[in-house]
């Protein structure tokens, strides 16, 4: 199953796809950033990140989409434009017929790190780690990877739970 995880920015939305083999076994495949300019009105940049990410899934065609939810941030303006790049993604996603699945911050870095709040650079070197890179991804690459794998952890657990059902006082 290969999964895409998508981080979502107006100025930088990453993007890493992987391939899930298992629960403990999943493996690289690419992962990037595509950029807007923040010299383009906010249809091009909304444009920029649409057809971008319509070009991956059309190179790689990935089973479905890990992102990541919008935190309510401090400025409600920087808010309202990630939500608006976020919108983008998904519609690139769900007009190429993808399943989305969304995962906040705090789940994305719980499933990674082990700890919800964890650095940036914490979330990097999980992502190097679990998918055995010889080298650290951009800051937004490594969050979109870390998305995905999150989603390989959280579906995981998801399988493990609805396949057993208490009867009695015992697990079955």
């Amino acid at each position: 199953m290969k999964i895409l995880g998508i981080d979502p920015g107006l100025r930088n939305t990453g993007f890493g796809i992987i391939n899930a083999v298992n629960q403990n076994d999943s493996r690289y495949i690419t992962s990037g950033i595509i950029e807007t300019s923040s010299i383009d009105s906010l249809p091009e940049r909304i444009k920029t990140i649409l057809f971008g990410l319509q070009e991956v899934i059309n190179e790689y065609k990935p089973d479905l989409v890990s992102i990541e939810k919008v935190f309510v941030n401090v400025n409600p303006q920087s808010t309202l434009l990630l939500g608006q790049a976020r919108g983008a993604a998904i519609s690139a996603c769900v007009l190429l017929g993808l399943p989305v699945h969304e995962y906040t911050a705090l789940q994305v870095k719980q499933a990674v790190v082990g700890y919800g709040h964890a650095e940036k650079e914490q979330v990097q070197k999980m992502v190097m780690h679990f998918l055995k890179l010889s080298g650290k991804p951009r800051s937004d690459a490594a969050d979109a990877l870390a998305c995905a794998l999150a989603h390989l952890h959280y579906s995981h657990l998801s399988r493990v739970f609805n396949m057993t059902s208490v009867k009695g006082g015992r697990i079955r």
